[in-house]
């Protein structure tokens, strides 16, 4: 095992979290070296896989960040936009790779993250599955080919517990749908429609957020023209996929020079 690259699972309690201690423990090609939890946490100080509900793993949930991370070589982070920041600096004092699924971060708090990424390999998207990768390109695509007689909107839907909107992944299809129109998706972003708001405006990029129970996540990207609609589509019905991206970003990420990467260059897209 000690070959093996070590991983460090940040916000080990929550739904990612458990999905990818799960993963990384039936894993041939890496290893669990360390869960960390927020202080006052009941998991804080019990084995993981005992906090699980299973047999002991032999990794004790920490609210120590830096002892966790420290014999790390790769910490995968799918927490909250202030703790990141934290666990990314001491991620490039560790040398480790870290791999970042959190979402809801301002352009500020990624911009933050570039003193790290000098020293370590950060890989961040909004979404860590090949096929949401693969949709982000097909979005590109069409609409760099369709103009703005077709509107686009951009629909997503998660569970009734997610603190942010639009999605991570629905900002990354708007910023794909943008950047193959030629513009930036902050002088065409349309999110907010209460009340009369008057007519669409032609170019917009809109936005619309879907939360309800446990629908873990789908997302439509709408092109509408009088006449016709073509609608790209992506739906999770299991967390996992989120998962496995992240291990494989974690490897991907070994032995490569320090910057700031996306899934596009994982995938090799």
């Amino acid at each position: 095992m000690a070959d093996l690259p070590g991983v460090t699972i940040t916000g080990a309690s929550g739904r990612m979290g458990q999905t990818l201690t799960g993963l990384v423990m039936a894993s041939d090609r890496m290893h669990l070296v360390g869960a960390v939890e927020r202080p006052g946490h009941d998991w804080v100080g019990q084995d993981i896989g005992v906090a699980m509900g299973g047999a002991p793993l032999g990794v004790v949930v920490t609210d120590d960040p830096l002892k966790a991370i420290a014999p790390a070589q790769a910490i995968i982070d799918f927490t909250a936009p202030a703790a990141t920041l934290e666990f990314a600096a001491l991620a490039a004092q560790a040398r480790a790779v870290h791999v970042i699924g959190t979402t809801g971060m301002s352009d500020e708090e990624i911009a933050a993250l570039e003193p790290a990424a000098r020293h370590a390999v950060i890989v961040r998207a909004g979404n860590m599955s090949l096929g949401v990768n693969l949709l982000t390109q097909l979005t590109k695509r069409v609409a760099a080919v369709l103009d703005e007689d077709y509107d686009i909107e951009v629909i997503e839907s998660h569970h009734n517990q997610k603190v942010d909107a639009p999605s991570g992944t629905a900002l990354m299809l708007g910023e794909a749908a943008a950047e193959g129109r030629g513009v930036k998706l902050s002088d065409v972003s349309d999110r907010g429609r209460d009340g009369i708001t008057g007519a669409r405006k032609r170019g917009d990029i809109g936005f619309t957020a879907i939360r309800g129970g446990d629908i873990i996540g789908e997302h439509d990207v709408l092109f509408a023209a009088t006449g016709e609609r073509i609608t790209l589509r992506h739906v999770a019905s299991d967390r996992s996929v989120f998962a496995r991206g992240a291990l494989k970003a974690a490897l991907w990420g070994q032995g490569r020079s320090p910057g700031h990467y996306d899934m596009l260059d994982v995938l090799g897209l």
